[in-house]
């Protein structure tokens, strides 16, 4: 090859990088919304950013209150599955009223406990990167959730466990609880249980929560009237 072909080919590659240098802005801006009726990587940042602390301030609101837990059917806490012999066995000894009032307690703790879940949330929310935002945006339907299990989940737990352990002493219920299981373990022939309750209830009512975080994050990425201001409007209307 001459020095002169060198020379030209050198000019023309400095050329074409110019030219997409110049481009990627605008190609970046296509593959998030598509061109100036799209949105930019901030936008979509800060877009996700508030739907996630909507999302939040409604989840939180609806399982704290009375019956957020108890009155709602997909996440109230049931007797804990893994030793539903025990409810049964109870029962039929004439201790119904028992296992009612403990289901009642673990739900009121949960409640009781969803209280403490905004100011983490928040936390996590101001600690989101621009990439963790671009992902959501592009994620499927419960990303946002994905993101806030994943950064919040021990979190959660550490706040949640004492509050939920004082709920279920202030009625005596992990008492009671304790004194079922070594009840029901007396019986000949059954099958030793171990469960904690405190660590069961824990573990249901922040995975309640969750739930009803996803529920909204679906609502403002497929329904409109969930998106109540001019940036949601804009960056979940491309998707």
């Amino acid at each position: 090859m001459n020095f002169r072909r060198i020379i030209i080919l050198s000019a023309l590659f400095c050329l074409a990088t110019t030219v997409l240098q110049a481009q990627l802005p605008d190609i970046a801006s296509k593959l998030l919304g598509g061109g100036s009726a799209g949105f930019t990587e901030q936008e979509a940042a800060n877009g996700i950013r508030e739907a996630l602390q909507k999302g939040i301030n409604t989840g939180v609101a609806l399982v704290s209150k009375t019956d957020g837990y108890f009155g709602n059917p997909e996440i109230k806490i049931p007797f804990p599955p893994e030793v539903i012999k025990i409810e049964k066995t109870l029962n039929t000894m004439g201790l119904g009223n028992f296992t009612e009032e403990v289901v009642l307690t673990m739900n009121r703790a949960a409640e009781e406990a969803a209280k403490e879940a905004l100011p983490i949330f928040t936390a996590a929310i101001r600690k989101m990167n621009l990439n963790d935002a671009i992902g959501i945006v592009k994620g499927p339907d419960n990303a946002a959730t994905q993101y806030l299990s994943k950064t919040s989940t021990q979190q959660l737990q550490e706040a949640f466990k004492p509050v939920i352990q004082r709920a279920l002493n202030h009625v005596n219920a992990t008492q009671a609880w304790e004194a079922a299981v070594n009840a029901y373990n007396q019986i000949p022939f059954v099958s030793r249980q171990e469960t904690n309750l405190t660590d069961y209830v824990t573990g249901k009512a922040i995975d309640g929560l969750f739930t009803m975080i996803a529920k909204e994050e679906l609502k403002i990425r497929r329904d409109p009237a969930g998106r109540t201001t001019d940036l949601l409007k804009k960056v979940f209307g491309k998707l």
